[in-house]
């Protein structure tokens, strides 16, 4: 089966929460990966997403290092769609 990861920056304007984790992250820019599979047997190249990740920063503080969290793609664009109707300060 072949395999493909994406990987993008995503950039928040305000500090937003994504099902899943379970604290407030700070605006700022986030890598998103999303991994996805070829469909087999069609007549054209079409993949499928089977994972959705987001690295943020880790829970400890003081820390600079990061943690990759598995997300739900529905659950990103919602904090993306928030994000982005939020009144401008």
């Amino acid at each position: 089966m072949t395999m493909r990861s994406r990987r993008e920056t995503i950039t928040f304007q305000h500090p937003f929460r994504i099902r899943g984790i379970d604290r407030l992250l700070p605006s700022g820019a986030y890598e998103v990966i999303t991994d996805e599979e070829m469909i087999e047997g069609l007549s054209f190249p079409a993949f499928r997403r089977i994972a959705t990740m987001i690295m943020v920063p880790a829970a400890a503080q003081n820390s600079a290092a990061m943690e990759m969290v598995s997300i739900g793609s529905v659950d990103l664009s919602d904090a993306q769609r928030l994000d982005a109707s939020a009144p401008r300060e």
